[in-house]
């Protein structure tokens, strides 16, 4: 099956959350179980640096208030072939990939972000100038989200599956760019592309996409109603038939404890004893106090109100009664980060904060910690809950999206099954009632290590989500096939 792959980031090329993780791994985990994939991206600098030997494949025109551009292709290490969309113009620039170097989105975003659409949509149908022709396009957030609007002008498209990674954001932009992106009047409606005035990209994908997912199968559910739906769960509850959740899966290879580079020791799940000396490093490297029996929570997140860090920062207070303590390492809020530090300041030797990102560091709190925070208000997939229990630290979740489809409760009675602690009421007391409940569990040392051993056995390889995407691949073309 030949599959194109739209999509604004993929790691390790250019990365700004989880989208990029996706698409870096997922086309590979599809090669594998024999598909034939191409993977879209923009030409950022970042990207051109990082790779050689780039063949031109095409040139695509100025037209329809897009200037011209270029498609080249690239090879990967691991050998998957990059479209690379050049058009100086709207990519070579300083800054990220929708923000400039002060982080206000770049004004013309839906002209860049249109092309790509557009370049997508028209390699995917009988007006390609290239012999490769997909048999499915899969888009990707808001940013490829007018690919399948597009495909409705073209002649003989590809069928279009359309991922969510975040609800949240939607792409919505002033009603003219209608007319400058060469899009007709006539897809400008409520049952269409338009959204309470604005345009918006998100949207025109949910409708005219072929089939939609997203990253889990909670969160399918979840963007159904008002809470989670942000405006769209009207749309989300009347394509439901052809809506579906998939989780995401990890890299096992980057994220493997026996053999992590930024680890002082090696373990598996037949050799846990080793952890500890990843705990001595880790309290070491923070400024913690050396002590045997105190139990290590630690965190790695942004710190945001939809990450629960609020809570975490409220509920610590409680934690400083007991011989706890807590290593966290994040940016985001200003106000978060703040209290933060305090907090720091406030248990010199029991609560570490680094504010910022460091990727070794948060390797090591995985595998230092004894039980991970990770209190999300929503989370379309997540993916730190998934390395935790890799890492055998059981995580304490809340029961929402992808932590409750990837994370089985403890209740005492599911010791062979369970790998963490998942609550429900959103407040301080029901996430310090989960930590209490991990702490009483910890000081049980054979049922901790057991907990710990079921998290290290699960299986978030990228193959499951791949025959699973490969399935919704196959039912689509079988329902076009039928129409």
């Amino acid at each position: 099956m030949r599959v194109l792959f739209a999509t604004s980031e993929a790691a390790p090329l250019i990365k700004t959350g989880g989208l990029a993780d996706v698409s870096g791994a997922l086309p590979p985990a599809l090669r594998r179980i024999g598909a034939d994939v191409r993977v879209l991206l923009p030409a950022y600098p970042q990207v051109l640096r990082a790779l050689a030997n780039l063949r031109l494949e095409t040139v695509f025109p100025a037209r329809f208030g897009y200037p011209s551009s270029r498609l080249f292709e690239a090879k990967t290490k691991s050998g998957e072939t990059l479209w690379l969309l050049d058009c100086p113009e709207l990519y070579q620039r300083n800054g990220g990939p929708y923000l400039d170097e002060h982080g206000c989105d770049w004004a013309d975003n839906p002209r860049r972000f249109g092309l790509l659409s557009k370049v997508a949509a028209v390699l995917s149908s009988a007006e390609s100038p290239l012999d490769w022709r997909p048999d499915i396009v899969h888009c990707h957030d808001w940013q490829t989200g007018l690919t399948p609007a597009y495909l409705r002008y073209l002649r003989d498209p590809a069928p279009c599956v359309m991922t969510i990674h975040n609800l949240a954001f939607q792409g919505n932009f002033h009603a003219n760019w209608v007319h400058d992106l060469g899009l007709p009047w006539e897809c400008f409606k409520p049952e269409g592309a338009e959204f309470y005035g604005h345009l918006s990209f998100l949207k025109a994908g949910l409708y005219y996409a072929d089939r939609i997912t997203t990253v889990s199968p909670s969160y399918a559910r979840e963007i159904q109603g008002e809470a989670l739906g942000f405006g769209m769960q009207g749309l989300l509850s009347h394509r439901r038939n052809v809506l579906s959740g998939i989780l995401n899966g990890i890299d096992l290879e980057e994220w493997n404890p026996e053999k992590d580079p930024n680890l002082v020791q090696g373990y598996t799940g037949k050799t846990l004893q080793r952890k500890q000396a990843n705990k001595q490093a880790l309290r070491q490297r923070t400024g913690l106090q050396v002590d045997e029996n105190a139990p290590l929570f630690g965190m790695v997140s942004r710190f945001t109100y939809q990450k629960g860090t609020d809570l975490v920062l409220e509920t610590a207070h409680r934690l400083m009664e007991t011989p706890a303590q807590l290593v966290m390492l994040g940016s985001g809020d200003a106000a978060l980060q703040q209290q933060a530090r305090e907090l720091a300041q406030r248990y010199p030797g029991r609560v570490s904060v680094t504010v910022g990102f460091d990727e070794g560091l948060s390797h090591q709190i995985e595998a230092g910690a004894d039980i991970f925070l990770m209190p999300s208000r929503f989370e379309p997939c997540g993916l730190n809950q998934m390395y935790s229990q890799r890492y055998g630290t059981p995580p304490i979740v809340h029961a929402t999206g992808g932590l409750i489809d990837s994370v089985d409760d403890f209740d005492g009675s599911n010791a062979e099954t369970a790998t963490g602690f998942v609550f429900g009421d959103m407040h301080a007391d029901g996430l310090w009632a989960a930590m209490y409940r991990a702490m009483q569990v910890y000081d049980d040392k054979p049922q901790w290590r057991k907990l710990q051993e079921n998290g290290m056995r699960r299986d978030f390889g990228w193959e499951n989500s791949a025959r699973a995407y490969l399935a919704v691949y196959k039912q689509t073309l079988a329902d076009r096939s039928v129409h």
